[in-house]
């Protein structure tokens, strides 16, 4: 059955579109995957609400919950709360814990349901935050409402720390003490500054290969606390390099919205499982559910070529909301 949507026109008028060529791709049911792989999912706003949607958010909570059930339903996981998902577009942190909030309890009704969930330091007046003892009280603050709901921590990539950290050092002092914390495996958030122009030199330094470097080490400190990192540099080269040198055990969640369909099938090469192939961690996930989902499928029945089938044509759009 062909699927028509009422579209606006340049005329200011709305006009049935009908969508024609191939149907999309959608999962059988009870589909299971050989990767673990997440949507940043979106959040639905209310459009009745009677609120500035510059200055507040509003929204359709129900409809919000109910999309989630809809990934669980397709065996995605829900990255929940996440910076470019949703913080970084006006999601407050009270907001965000209240999502999270919802998300988690939702979830205790949905089996093997996966919900990872965003913390970070945007809470804290980055004008306000002049050492690094500041940005770790503000990890402390979001973990301790985040982990009191029995939620799994991704530790996202902090703007405050960027702009404090002088060196590697810093960075080593604060994850060390975030990690030391936590009380299960959490994700890791490496967000390249193509994404947010203030996380420039993250891990203290400009040159990628210095980064990752400190990061590993980080990771290596504490690989009993890291179930993984998600990379968002949109260089595919540098996932690879990095994946190769993770603890076993550790996953490299790709965040690559313009390589995943390559690095999500891997390459099979290195030591360890975990180093020749992505898990995922991606918001284009969001948008092309029940495809991703009919894909790793596909990718977990060993047929390769469907999967990229499926999942290739994805990519082009990909690139174009990221």
């Amino acid at each position: 059955m062909a699927l028509t949507l009422t579209l606006p026109t340049p005329s200011r008028t709305l006009e049935a579109y009908t969508l024609r060529g191939t149907a999309p791709a959608r999962p059988p049911a009870g589909v299971s995957f050989n990767r673990i792989a997440y949507s940043a999912a979106h959040v639905v706003a209310d459009p009745l609400a009677t609120v500035d949607p510059w200055l507040t958010a509003a929204i359709d909570w129900d409809a919000t919950i109910a999309y989630r059930r809809h990934l669980w339903s397709l065996g995605l996981g829900v990255a929940e709360a996440m910076d470019t998902a949703q913080r970084g577009m006006g999601l407050d942190w009270a907001s965000s814990l209240e999502l999270i909030r919802r998300s988690l309890d939702a979830a205790k009704d949905v089996p093997g349901a996966l919900v990872a969930s965003g913390c970070g330091t945007d809470h804290l007046d980055l004008d306000a935050v002049k050492t690094v003892e500041d940005v770790i009280r503000g990890y402390e603050e979001q973990m301790e409402a985040i982990e009191a709901l029995g939620g799994k921590l991704i530790v996202m990539a902090s703007r405050a720390l960027a702009r404090v950290a002088r060196n590697p050092t810093d960075y080593q002092r604060v994850y060390d003490r975030v990690l030391s914390q936590a009380r299960q495996p959490v994700v890791l958030h490496w967000l390249g500054d193509m994404f947010d122009p203030a996380l420039k030199g993250y891990w203290g330094t400009t040159d990628l290969d210095a980064a990752m470097d400190t990061a590993l080490g980080i990771i290596a400190a504490h690989a009993g606390k890291v179930d993984g990192i998600k990379i968002s540099l949109l260089d595919k080269d540098k996932e690879i390099a990095m994946r190769r040198r993770l603890p076993p055990g550790v996953r490299m969640y790709t965040g690559d919205d313009f390589n995943y369909a390559e690095l999500i099938a891997g390459d099979g090469f290195g030591a360890e499982p975990t180093h020749g192939k992505s898990d995922a961690l991606l918001g284009i996930f969001d948008a092309i559910a029940p495809a991703a989902s009919a894909a790793l499928g596909e990718l977990a029945a060993g047929n390769l070529e469907r999967f990229h089938a499926i999942l290739g044509p994805t990519v082009p759009l990909s690139r174009h909301i990221f």
